[in-house]
C-alpha cells in the first residue's frame, strides 16, 4: 500500500518535509496495525494499547496522532480519496469533466492504482463499520474532508463560468458516488472490483448536472 498523507492534511498542502513524512510513517504503522487488529479480533475486542503494542509505540505516542482505536484507520480510509483526487487534478482544465471524473474513478479502484492489499483493507473496514458506529463516523468524516479537499480541484478544472454551489453539489456527488459504491461492493462478496459500481453510482447521482454538459 501506498504511504499517505497524514490524512488531516488538505491535498494542496505541498510536498512533505522530512518531519512530516516520518510522522506521515508512524501514521501509517499505526494505521496497519489497527486494519489488522480489526480483522482479526474485531473492534470491540481490540484496544488502543493492543494497536500501540502491535505498531510497536507507545500509548502515549498512538494517542498523539489519533484519538481513539476506530480512528487510527482513517489513514486506511483515507487512502483511496487521496488518490482520485490526485489522478483528477492531473487533467488539464477545459477537459470534459464527465469524461475526467469517470477516468479518475475508474483508475483510481482499478488496478494496478489501488492493489488488492488495499482493497481487501478497505472490504474489512467497511464490513467491520457496518456493526461499528465510531468506526462509521470515523468512514463519514473521512468522506466529508475528501468532499472538502474536491471543490478546489472541480474549481480549477471548471474556471469561473459556474457558481461555487454547482461545484459543491458535483463534489458531494462524486463523493458519495464512491462512498456509497465502496459499502455496497464491500457487502457484495461477488463483486471483484468497485468500479463499476462507481461509475454507474457517479452517473446516476451527476445526471442532468449544467457542470457536466447535460
Amino acid at each position: 500500500m501506498r504511504s499517505p498523507r497524514p490524512y488531516s492534511l488538505p491535498d494542496s498542502a505541498g510536498p512533505l518535509t522530512l518531519t512530516e513524512r516520518r510522522k506521515a510513517a508512524t501514521q501509517l504503522e499505526i494505521a496497519r496495525a489497527a486494519g489488522t487488529l480489526f480483522a482479526e479480533r474485531g473492534p470491540d475486542a481490540t484496544t488502543a494499547e493492543d494497536i500501540a503494542q502491535r505498531a510497536g509505540v507507545a500509548l502515549r505516542t498512538f494517542y498523539r496522532y489519533f484519538r481513539s482505536k476506530q480512528d487510527a484507520v482513517a489513514p486506511l480510509l483515507a487512502g483511496g480519496g487521496e488518490t482520485w483526487r490526485a489522478l483528477l487534478a492531473r487533467e488539464e482544465p477545459g477537459t470534459p469533466l464527465s469524461a475526467a471524473l469517470e477516468r479518475a474513478v475508474q483508475d483510481a479502484l482499478s488496478e494496478p492504482v489501488v492493489d488488492r492489499e488495499e482493497l481487501r483493507w478497505t472490504r474489512g473496514l467497511l464490513l467491520a463499520a457496518q456493526q461499528d458506529p465510531a468506526l462509521r463516523a470515523v468512514w463519514y468524516r473521512v468522506n466529508r474532508e475528501s468532499e472538502e479537499h474536491l471543490v478546489p480541484v472541480l474549481t480549477r478544472l471548471v474556471g469561473s463560468d459556474y457558481e461555487p454551489l454547482e461545484i459543491r453539489l458535483l463534489a458531494a456527488a462524486a463523493t458519495d458516488s464512491i462512498r456509497v459504491a465502496l459499502e455496497v461492493w464491500a457487502a457484495t462478496p461477488s463483486a471483484p472490483e468497485p468500479a463499476p459500481i462507481a461509475l454507474r453510482c457517479l452517473r446516476e447521482l451527476t445526471s442532468g448536472m449544467r457542470l457536466l454538459g447535460s
